[in-house]
């Protein structure tokens, strides 16, 4: 990373116009929420955003944007990277820019990371000609499940990039705090669907049928023992049997029934082995029961693994910043890592070096929650963090703390 090099106070008037400009944006973002792979208003918005600010873009993956910044500098290419699509999610929060798209809601903050990346290009725009090398902006639909980051590679999105770095707020992390290790930041998953096939028939004949609804719930109970009892106790794995199906009548033993889930694992080699496990106990439960079960799994996310300098170039970046903007002396971690959440970002750290970061700030609904909100007192430290990677001039000392303080879009503690 490039020293980072200090401007006069003159540009305190453009960053507090940077900062109040990108809550406006957030706001508006989060009143058009759309879901994966159907971005269209907010990649329209984001490209007039680009157009506005003279910088260069391409569509990239349908509603993904690639821009780029200083394309002929020397220096190292550095690609930033927001995701832009939203959750299926009825909103409860009842901020005044509630979304106005039923159904569907900013639950994870997209609507934050596409707003600081913008908030991001106009900062870099305006010392364009002082950066030392190419800077792209990734602007990536469909991380909520859709594989964006792959397509956004497939259609040329790291070409030519040396280092890739990326964030995401995190509510349960405290303010001011934050996650960025050497390794697994964020965990692998995969999804997985069982069928239980057995005999149906009456319900009062039991003796008559061979009942796929209790074997289910017996395999629900024991998954349960896996992590428990098949797993060593340092292993950081999550098996979730989030649903279960059996459609039938109040007096009919249904001939099948259905269950599914997910699983987390800390790396992505655990992954088939944890799934194996799922399939023997299904299997083994089912014959206790004289029924059979078929399992079938899909590979979602892999895990989300910084590399060793890069997330060392990261912290050094964004520890200042959260320290200006929120106090305290100490920004590290204050939750297990790796989290058990997943992150498509896992594709471009298999590409290029990068690291991927987690920035808290002590909120008190989580991500997917219809309450939450993205905190906007985080966009002025990522912008900062953001500059500072791609070499761009940074604020002295005291002006990005008096511009943390004046800005009036910044949330209280809660």
């Amino acid at each position: 990373m490039a020293p980072a090099r200090v401007i006069g106070a003159d540009h305190v008037g453009t960053w507090q116009n940077i900062l109040e400009s990108a809550s406006v944006l957030r706001h508006d973002l989060h009143r058009i929420p759309e879901l994966a792979w159907s971005e269209h208003l907010t990649a329209a918005r984001v490209r007039a955003e680009l157009d506005a600010l003279g910088i260069r873009w391409r569509a990239c993956a349908t509603t993904g944007t690639i821009a780029r910044l200083a394309p002929d500098a020397p220096g190292r290419h550095v690609a930033l990277r927001a995701d832009i699509d939203a959750m299926p999610v009825a909103e409860e929060s009842a901020v005044p820019w509630t979304s106005e798209h039923e159904g569907v809601m900013h639950a994870c903050g997209h609507d934050g990371h596409t707003a600081t990346l913008l908030a991001a290009a106009r900062w870099l725009a305006a010392h364009e000609d002082e950066l030392p090398g190419p800077v792209t902006l990734l602007f990536q639909p469909a991380e909520e499940g859709g594989h964006g980051a792959k397509g956004m590679i497939d259609d040329g999105a790291l070409d030519g990039v040396d280092v890739v770095f990326g964030w995401h707020n995190w509510p349960a992390l405290g303010r001011g705090r934050i996650a960025c290790p050497d390794g697994p930041v964020m965990s692998a998953n995969g999804t997985f669907e069982i069928e239980v096939s057995g005999v149906g028939g009456h319900a009062s004949q039991p003796e008559a049928t061979r009942d796929p609804v209790l074997a289910a719930a017996a395999i629900t109970v024991a998954l349960q023992q896996l992590v428990a009892r098949r797993l060593p106790p340092q292993t950081p794995v999550v098996v979730a049997v989030t649903w279960i199906d059996a459609p039938s009548g109040s007096t009919v033993t249904p001939a099948t029934a259905r269950l599914g889930g997910s699983i987390r694992v800390p790396d992505t080699a655990l992954r088939d082995e944890v799934f194996a496990m799922i399939g023997d106990i299904a299997e083994s439960t089912a014959r206790a029961h004289g029924v059979s079960a078929a399992m079938t799994s899909t590979n979602r996310y892999a895990a989300t693994v910084n590399h060793p300098a890069e997330a060392a170039e990261l912290r050094a970046a964004l520890v200042p910043a959260v320290i200006d903007a929120f106090g305290g002396t100490d920004a590290s971690a204050d939750i297990p890592i790796p989290v058990m959440a997943s992150e498509d970002f896992s594709y471009y750290l298999a590409e290029v070096p990068g690291a991927f970061a987690l920035v808290g700030a002590g909120d008190p609904h989580s991500c997917h929650s219809p309450r939450y909100d993205f905190n906007d007192a985080l966009i002025a430290p990522v912008v900062r963090a953001y500059a500072r990677l791609a070499g761009a001039p940074e604020l002295p000392a005291a002006d990005r703390r008096r511009g943390s303080e004046n800005d009036t879009h910044r949330v209280s503690d809660t």
